[in-house]
């Protein structure tokens, strides 16, 4: 019995460090560094190669190192008889709060136009709008989406959510299903797309979804790049439907610098990192998960292969 960690990443050292600290007496070992693949059965990765885990026949885990799970669902084939989990941290969902509610704050007082005025030399004040009297609308509503959801009705926003299933949030408006969708865009002023990257969610950010959004809507995508629709978001925000769009993630990662998105004025990037995964408290909950798997215990926060999530 043997751990493997395997990151395409010069940081596998660091995070190889942040675990054997938490598990001082087992067998941690870095991919492609592998003794004998036959005796690793508790696999800790977030971006394996393509077909990597076929290396390892006696797969019984795989922990995630991040709160995503579709770049190992995509990579490799994964049996009934494995188990998959994910990290689900506290810090994850406070640092995704932060973020979107930094990017809110910065569009509704307008500092993204005083700073392409300052350029100018150009003083003209504009009204600015009040927490009180912005809709934040949220799609995901799982951990972290909840979490976001939450903290903005707590500041005074009006807050929508929308997920597979309702949920019962304090000061959030709750929809759910494809037939409430268009409910849940409504009178949105900021759409937050949180969503797990599924079949069914994948290139929801398409023009029939955006366009029901008010004009002038701006969005914001820290989930899954795959989710944007990106010939839809650009005419969208051409044709002035949405006024901006902030976009942590995208279909290819690094953006490449050819990519139209770099060059449209209404398009803020940020290179994926709205929540970063904390290696010190993920080392914690990745230990338990690998002291649950030895005592034959549930794992925390097991992934259905089925939904994705």
């Amino acid at each position: 019995m043997s751990a493997l960690i395997i990151i395409e990443h010069p940081i596998e050292e660091k995070w190889r460090a942040a675990i054997q600290k938490e598990l001082p007496d087992e067998f941690i070992e870095v991919y492609p560094n592998v003794k004998d693949p036959a005796a690793v059965d508790f696999i800790i990765t977030f971006k394996p190669r393509k077909a990597a885990l076929k290396e390892f026949p006696n797969i019984k885990v795989i922990q995630s190192l991040g709160a995503g799970v579709n770049n190992i669902i995509e990579t490799n084939t994964l049996t009934k008889d494995m188990t998959l989990a994910r990290i689900v941290d506290p810090f994850l969902a406070e640092d995704m709060w932060e973020f979107t509610l930094a990017v809110v704050l910065s569009e509704i007082k307008n500092l993204p136009k005083y700073q392409v005025q300052k350029a100018q030399s150009l003083w003209k004040p504009s009204y600015y709008k009040r927490f009180r009297d912005t809709t934040i609308g949220i799609l995901g509503l799982g951990k972290i989406g909840s979490c976001v959801a939450a903290n903005f009705a707590k500041l005074g926003f009006q807050v929508k959510g929308w997920s597979n299933s309702q949920k019962d949030i304090e000061g959030v408006d709750s929809y759910f299903g494809k037939e409430q969708l268009s409910n849940a865009l409504e009178n949105v002023d900021f759409l937050i797309n949180i969503l797990p990257l599924t079949e069914a969610t994948e290139g929801i950010l398409t023009t029939s979804t955006l366009s029901k959004l008010p004009k002038g809507a701006f969005l914001i995508n820290v989930g899954r790049g795959p989710h944007n629709d990106e010939a839809a978001i650009m005419e969208l925000l051409d044709q002035e439907h949405l006024s901006g769009a902030s976009l942590d993630v995208f279909h290819q990662e690094p953006l490449p610098v050819e990519h139209p998105f770099w060059q449209h004025p209404k398009v803020k990037i940020t290179p994926h990192v709205a929540s970063l995964t904390n290696r010190s408290s993920a080392a914690v909950l990745i230990a338990d998960n690998y002291r649950r798997f030895k005592e034959g215990k549930k794992l925390n926060n097991v992934v259905s292969l089925e939904r994705g999530y």
